[in-house]
């Protein structure tokens, strides 16, 4: 379930990034059309992604509601830290890219 939760926070980041009022206030530039259909796709895809990912772990009864609960979990987190460090919520999407190739491994295994 730990993929699940991973694949939602990076999907949430790509969304709020392909807006492009939480794309300035992070990068400091300006978004341009491609780079937010960019975003906007890889985000839904990374959701997706983790819906398999959270269906594979628990089954469709329970791993359908643990993946709504890593939902609102990495939504809550990244409102958190967009609202009071929004840097810190790009260094926690680094970290998560950084994890997931473990997360991976450790769901496959499991």
């Amino acid at each position: 379930m730990l993929l699940a939760a991973l694949l939602c926070y990076l999907g949430f980041t790509a969304l709020s990034l392909s807006m492009s009022r939480h794309y300035a206030d992070l990068t400091g530039s300006k978004l341009a059309p491609r780079r937010q259909l960019t975003l906007r796709v890889l985000g839904w895809t990374v959701l997706l992604l983790s819906l398999w990912a959270g269906v594979e772990a628990g089954g469709w009864g329970l791993g359908l509601v643990q993946w709504f609960a890593a939902l609102m979990g990495s939504a809550v987190l990244l409102l958190m830290a967009m609202s009071y460090r929004p840097r810190l919520a790009l260094l926690l999407a680094g970290v998560v890219l950084l994890i997931s190739p473990f997360a991976v491994v450790s769901q496959w295994f499991a």
